[in-house]
């Protein structure tokens, strides 16, 4: 039995998504439909209709008469998705707060925020990006808005396309850490405007650390 062909066109797109994400497809690679039909075993139309989507969520550039390329992400770029993601998690920070129940959603932030100190005492900073990205998403899903949600999760996939996480700038996880604990706390308390204020700054610093670093040579991968 064949498989619908939005299903087939869902597939090709999960696994180049994820392609992007890891790195295996580099940063100005050209993604041609041919490769990728022979890799999927699948035929031309859903592979395009695969790189379409991906094109229009940001991880793919078309140029005309050339085919998809794999963005090349810069300095200016970090800092224009860090700009609107400070935006989006103040709103749903402000969301989860006014919520009529909340334990649950603060115990999993907490264990999240704990499981983050763990890796940073271990040194592992690709444990810690990925519960960041978790603690982020815990927060995003929960405040209820799927438009922002869609949004919001974009923008994160492509500052990890950028290798730019504030991450991994020396010194950050640890600030970044202390500020988790507030933005749950406010959370927990029902403090709508100060969960979105806090949730705004602890995005803002991050951005700013991340510049610094660039700035000065660094590297954020």
């Amino acid at each position: 039995m064949s498989l619908p062909r939005s299903t087939l066109s869902s597939m090709a797109y999960g696994e180049l998504r994820q392609a992007i994400l890891s790195g295996r497809l580099a940063q100005g690679s050209h993604v041609s439909v041919r490769p990728l039909c022979e890799e999927f075993g699948l035929s031309a139309t859903p592979v395009k209709a695969a790189l379409t989507a991906l094109e229009r969520e940001g991880f793919l550039v078309l140029h005309p008469h050339r085919g998809f390329f794999v963005p090349e992400v810069n300095r200016a770029d970090m800092q224009e998705l860090y700009e609107l993601r400070e935006v989006l998690d103040g709103i749903a920070a402000r969301r989860v707060a006014a919520l009529p129940t909340r334990d649950d959603l603060v115990a999993r932030l907490a264990a999240l925020v704990d499981a983050q100190t763990e890796e940073v005492a271990a040194h592992n900073l690709s444990g810690y990006s990925d519960l960041d990205v978790q603690f982020h998403q815990e927060i995003l899903t929960a405040a209820g808005n799927g438009r922002l949600q869609y949004v919001a999760e974009n923008m994160i996939g492509q500052l990890r396309l950028g290798r730019s996480t504030s991450a991994r700038v020396p010194g950050r996880p640890n600030a970044a850490l202390a500020e988790h604990g507030e933005i749950v706390a406010a959370i927990a308390a029902g403090q709508q405007h100060q969960a979105e204020r806090l949730a705004r700054r602890h995005v803002r610093r991050s951005a700013s650390a991340l510049d610094r670093h660039l700035s000065r040579g660094g590297r954020a991968s």
